[in-house]
């Protein structure tokens, strides 16, 4: 093979849909002695904004964007491990890395009994690139099958991590799509089929009797569109096996039911403007005079008692955060910071902000101040805003709170600090919010450079050795001289990431879950083939 690198490859299937909907199940109100429905079925109620909006169509985003997930209706070209990194079966990718080759099985077939060939995996591909608003295909020129078991996608650019976009994007029958009906009608060859979906209620999976890898031992998945009150009663009423949750209900009990709570990276946290207040070429503010200054971000960044927010505003169910990949195969653990609150105090003494008699910190006349933004209507967001201006006062900050709707939102960002939440399996997340982007001179969400940041970022997406670019992903973090950590640039103050908690019937086994993204939905049942009763 030369230089070329073996990748595995499987055509696998994933589950995975956005949607909410009204209480479903067959249990009397009150009975949680047993399955909602039977032994073979189960019954999961997600929050309404998982339910999506254009249906289970690849091209219009299923199973991709902020709530990424395996499609389970449709098969995927790879999947990711438990621990993130690739499965695969024979693929290549050329010495350039603008050419890779996929083999794919030649034992799959579509539920209306037709073939999956080469063909459907390049009618898919070209059709999501000029489809999808949801992931960026800017990588990717064209797909094209050589023959029934080979495609070729031709690349713009090297983009070593290109397997991770083939994890979530559902392969197509390119002699039944319509993107007028499909999404309501998807004819796939993943582990289950659409069999019932009431908008706004609830959706109905049954097994694939013709999927070509392990039946499913789940055979009939309900999944309900439920505010989290609306699912909490459902469970009390035993109406659901599954029901996701928030630490507020975390105090409570409901009998025949155990509180489960899974690992994310599902992460929480405050752009830090990295420039001089100024504005740009829209005429929008930029820059922060306060944040501007590296030793204040680092001082913000020491100052931050994560576990106390993890035990007070998340009542214990969560983990602190460092980076925006906590836990991940291109994680660097040179990202953690310990709280020292007397080291960042000496540190903003350092640059020049004194305290004064009212308990503040001023120089040059001025008060060190951040108004904190936080999204209007999250909850969570708010009350770790608020600690988190509860520490910044304690290190002589004054500090103001105010929530504000997204549609403005991204802009108040550029100059003020927003409390975010990230977290994907995939590198590009990293990219998104450190590298530099076009001719801005700054990364996309706040203002922030690093030249030397790029260029680790730049050739982690060119190399051609996935296991390699890991590493290059680490060095953008910390190289031991620069990068976005504690001792380099720390534009972002990362806080925690919050644990995704669901009510599980007693008897319900559910298998061993990867580590959730953002978007408290699909993710727990990524693997629910693979989910039984005892």
């Amino acid at each position: 093979m030369g230089t070329k690198r073996i990748l595995s490859l499987l055509l696998s299937a994933a589950l995975l849909m956005g949607t909410l909907a009204g209480c479903g199940g067959n249990a009397a109100a009150g009975s949680s002695s047993g399955p909602a429905q039977g032994t073979d079925t189960v019954v999961v109620a997600m929050d309404p904004n998982s339910e999506p909006a254009s249906g289970f169509d690849p091209a219009f985003g299923w199973g991709a964007g902020e709530h990424v997930h395996e499609p389970l209706i449709q098969s995927t070209l790879t999947v990711t491990n438990t621990d993130l990194t690739i499965g695969y079966d024979l693929a290549t990718v050329s010495e350039d890395g603008l050419t890779w080759t996929v083999t794919i099985r030649d034992d799959v077939s579509f539920t209306d009994g037709e073939p999956l060939t080469a063909e459907d995996v390049a009618f898919t591909y070209n059709t999501v690139k000029t489809s999808s608003s949801v992931n960026d295909f800017t990588m990717l020129d064209y797909a094209e099958a050589a023959d029934e078991t080979t495609a070729v996608f031709h690349m713009t650019r090297p983009f070593s991590i290109w397997p991770y976009t083939m994890a979530i994007v559902g392969i197509l029958p390119e002699h039944a799509y319509d993107p007028a009906a499909y999404g309501s009608n998807p004819i796939g060859s993943g582990r289950y089929t659409l069999v019932q979906w009431d908008r706004g209620q609830q959706v109905i999976l049954e097994a694939n009797p013709d999927y070509y890898g392990a039946a499913p031992k789940m055979r009939r998945v309900v999944i309900l569109f439920m505010e989290e009150d609306a699912a909490f009663l459902a469970a009390q009423a035993g109406q659901v096996d599954v029901a996701y949750t928030s630490a507020t209900y975390s105090d409570q009990a409901i009998g025949g039911y155990t509180l489960a709570a899974y690992d994310s990276v599902d992460n929480r946290g405050f752009n830090l403007p990295a420039v001089p207040a100024g504005t740009d070429s829209q005429g929008r503010a930029v820059g922060n005079d306060f944040t501007a200054d590296v030793r204040v971000r680092r001082a913000i960044n020491m100052g931050v008692d994560r576990q106390e927010m993890i035990d007070h505003v998340l009542n214990g169910y969560g983990s602190p955060a460092y980076s925006v990949c906590d836990g991940l195969p291109w994680y660097n653990e040179a990202s953690e910071v310990a709280y020292d609150p007397d080291g960042a105090a000496a540190l903003l003494e350092e640059a020049g902000w004194l305290l004064s008699d009212d308990s503040y910190r001023y120089k040059d006349g001025v008060r060190a101040e951040l108004n904190l933004l936080y999204s209007t209507g999250d909850s969570v967001r708010q009350a770790l805003c608020a600690d988190f201006a509860n520490q910044m006062e304690e290190l002589g900050i004054a500090c103001t709170l105010e929530g504000v709707g997204w549609d403005t939102a991204y802009d108040r960002a550029l100059s003020q600090p927003l409390i975010w939440g990230w977290g994907a399996h995939t590198p590009m997340e990293l990219y998104n919010l450190y590298h530099t982007i076009g001719d801005t001179g700054s990364a996309q969400y706040t203002p922030y450079s690093n030249p030397t940041v790029d260029s680790y970022m730049d050739a982690a997406l060119a190399s051609t050795d996935l296991e390699e670019s890991y590493q290059l992903w680490q060095l953008a973090q910390w190289d031991g001289s620069t990068g976005v950590t504690q001792d380099g640039d720390v534009p972002w103050v990362w806080l925690v990431n919050v644990d995704h908690l669901y009510w599980v019937r007693d008897g319900l086994q559910i298998a061993e879950q990867k580590i959730h993204p953002h978007g408290h939905g699909w993710s727990i049942v990524n693997n629910v083939d693979q989910w039984s009763w005892a």
